[in-house]
């Protein structure tokens, strides 16, 4: 299966193939009638996932696979107002929505064509809410075009879209000049409504739609027209504004189940189709929240079956109680839903997307013709090191191919060095695309070397890394928190929770860093942050540790672990120096340009020679840091021979020491083990 942009959308098969053909009636990819789930009361599918989890892919999908075939109108809302009105792409990618006004617009534009009836209620109601502030030329330009694409989508008028345009602006104008002769003032907003209501009124003669919208508004207005009614109330905002947008989701839903007649019923002719990206955004949430308030109603006068698929950036909404989650294997049959009970969220029916396989991502490496075989872990590699994020596994995996097919070899450890097909560095062309904003993305890319958020703020300050309005590591732990990320952090926590955030972000620093006369080297950045925590004490050894060996000095901490050793302690500080030396072998591995990798020969023995004049403890510990360092890289498949050394080292040092052999013993047979696993290594007596 293959997404309209050509990548490759594994894993969402119960979704595209099983539950959407089942809430349409029309077949995923066959011209064949489906079985339908539910009558007369839809779910809205609510798709969830963090960035690059495939949720837009999702859509896109369905977009093209059904296009053509029923009624569709696929929309993106998004945060930033708009400034004019824009038709949907015809590309097949999705138009851009940032107001409940303008979703409905673009399902107009987009369903109209297959409900053949059009939308006679809905259609007036628009006109009616798109007014625009007497004398500003550019709004009254964006509604006017708003006017025009509905009328041709609807079919009521003919000729271009900037012609009728321009008519449009011209007969509005128009009235608004007879008004301000008749009454001697110059007319405000009120009156451009109801100018625009009179020209739409003396054109096309609503009479069936103002009866309706009559009948949604209160008897003290009667004798007002209904239409400059609901103009005025949704220009009055609060719980006008709620009120009139009530009344338009209500009429959209009128038209769709009015376009569904007897016959068309008879025939099974699919269900019409929405596909609404980024619901997070307020106009999303707008319409999601009165849509499912408007199909909890106890009595609804239209049962319309409009399929809605929608995608949200992170989980269910907390303000969704009774909303059914579903996950993907659960929706190969029977999706299970049922309203319980009349909250609107009871409509909903949320399907997190998962992420993917091992078995999902084998087929990512396939290549499009015969080339060198590769790595046979890379597979493990790519979702270890991604967790299956789609978005990054699909990346990396072109990488390698890319890669293949310029016969570049490619193993578990230098996935990260790669380059995208257009040359840029993965880490750099992922991070884009998971973090969007360019400024919180490049402060997070240097505060990410640090321990927690405590050390993040102390970086921020060293490196002059200045907010506009807080600290700037608040300033990112809130940009994470917006993103769906992660929740906030506790100071002592790490400021990125996400470990292919943390990875990616790590890594990026490694590459910018490399070589830096700014301050902001990556030997400057571990310097500080070792001395930081040096100041804490025994509390902050482990990490003063790490970042030492993250700046490539593996002699400091060797010396460092060696002395602890060898003083006369009790078998409580076994612990603390086990620890010590696990945590500091998480350390991240030097730029390449300033550090040569040579782990596994130090982890062998192959340089003990160089270090005659020490003591074979010492010489042993450091071995033993090397072989931990080696085997501690999340991603790359662990090494038998580095597994088989942290036992052989650890085993070495037990009875060497005089309280420390019990713990050390345990520590020699239980680590190689959780090694070969990738499992985490356990502390004795904790």
């Amino acid at each position: 299966m293959r997404t309209t942009e050509g990548a490759p959308l594994y894993g969402r098969d119960p979704l595209l193939r099983s539950l959407v053909p089942r809430l349409t009636g029309l077949a995923y990819d066959e011209r064949s009638r489906a079985a339908r789930e539910y009558r007369h009361d839809l779910p809205v599918v609510l798709v969830t996932g963090h960035h690059g989890m495939g949720r837009s892919a999702v859509l896109g999908e369905l977009a093209a696979r059904y296009t053509g075939r029923l009624p569709l109108a696929h929309v993106r809302a998004t945060a930033a107002e708009s400034a004019a009105f824009s038709p949907a792409p015809s590309d097949g990618t999705a138009a851009v929505a940032a107001t409940f006004v303008e979703i409905l617009a673009e399902l107009v534009y987009g369903l109209a064509p297959g409900l053949r009836r059009g939308f006679p209620v809905l259609l007036p109601g628009l006109f009616a809410v798109s007014g625009w502030p007497r004398g500003n030329a550019e709004r009254r330009d964006a509604a006017c075009l708003r006017f025009a694409r509905l009328l041709l989508a609807c079919r009521l008028a003919g000729g271009d879209e900037n012609g009728l345009r321009h008519a449009w602006a011209t007969a509005v104008e128009g009235r608004l000049a007879a008004t301000a002769a008749r009454d001697d003032a110059e007319p405000g907003r009120a009156a451009v409504t109801a100018a625009v209501v009179a020209e739409y009124t003396g054109r096309y003669r609503p009479a069936a739609a103002r009866e309706w919208y009559g009948r949604r508004f209160p008897q003290g207005a009667e004798g007002a027209d209904p239409l400059v009614l609901l103009g005025e109330w949704f220009r009055q905002g609060g719980d006008y504004r709620h009120a009139a947008e009530q009344s338009l989701m209500a009429a959209f839903l009128h038209d769709v189940a009015a376009s569904y007649g007897r016959l068309r019923r008879w025939n099974r002719e699919p269900w019409p189709l929405v596909l609404l990206d980024d619901a997070h955004c307020a106009a999303g949430q707008n319409f999601l929240e009165l849509l499912l308030e408007h199909r909890a109603m106890p009595v609804r006068p239209d049962r319309e079956e409009l399929v809605v698929v929608a995608t949200r950036l992170g989980g269910v909404p907390e303000n969704a109680p009774a909303a059914v989650c579903r996950e993907l294997p659960d929706l190969v049959t029977s999706s299970g839903w049922e309203r319980r009970g009349l909250a609107p969220s009871a409509g909903l029916l949320a399907v997190p997307l998962t992420p993917l396989s091992r078995d999902d991502i084998l087929p990512l490496l396939v290549p499009a013709r015969p080339a060198p075989p590769l790595h046979p872990y890379l597979a493990s590699a790519v979702h270890s090191l991604t967790g299956g994020h789609p978005a990054a596994a699909t990346v990396l995996c072109a990488a390698v191919l890319d890669a293949a097919a310029r016969d570049i070899d490619v193993g578990p450890r230098n996935l990260l060095e790669l380059h995208t097909q257009d040359g840029r560095p993965v880490t750099q062309a992922l991070l884009e695309r998971l973090l969007p904003d360019r400024r919180q993305r490049d402060r997070l890319t240097l505060l990410s070397l640090a321990r927690d958020s405590t050390a993040a703020e102390a970086l921020a300050g060293h490196l002059r890394l200045q907010g506009p309005d807080q600290l700037p590591a608040n300033s990112a732990t809130d940009y994470l928190e917006e993103q769906q990320w992660q929740q906030r952090t506790r100071p002592d926590r790490p400021l990125v929770t996400d470990a292919l955030l943390q990875t990616l972000l790590v890594h990026e620093a490694r590459r910018i860093s490399r070589g830096a006369e700014d301050g902001r080297g990556w030997q400057e950045i571990h310097r500080f942050l070792r001395m930081h925590h040096a100041q804490r004490g025994e509390s902050g050894e482990a990490d003063a540790l790490r970042h030492t060996l993250a700046a490539g000095n593996a002699e400091t901490v060797v010396a460092a672990l060696a002395e602890e050793f060898q003083s006369e302690q009790d078998e409580q500080a076994a612990a603390h120096w086990l620890r010590c030396l696990q945590y500091a072998a998480t350390a991240p591995t030097p730029p390449a340009g300033e550090w040569t990798d040579v782990r596994m020969q130090v982890a062998l023995g192959a340089h003990d020679g160089r270090h005659a004049e020490l003591h074979e403890v010492e010489r042993c510990v450091n071995r033993l840091l090397h072989a931990l360092w080696h085997v501690s890289e999340p991603h790359a498949e662990p090494d038998p021979d580095m597994c088989k050394a942290v036992g052989e080292e650890l085993a070495y040092l037990s009875p060497r020491h005089p309280s420390w052999h019990a713990v050390l013993g345990q520590a020699a047979r239980s680590w190689p083990a959780a090694a070969r696993k990738k499992r985490p290594f356990p502390i004795p007596g904790e």
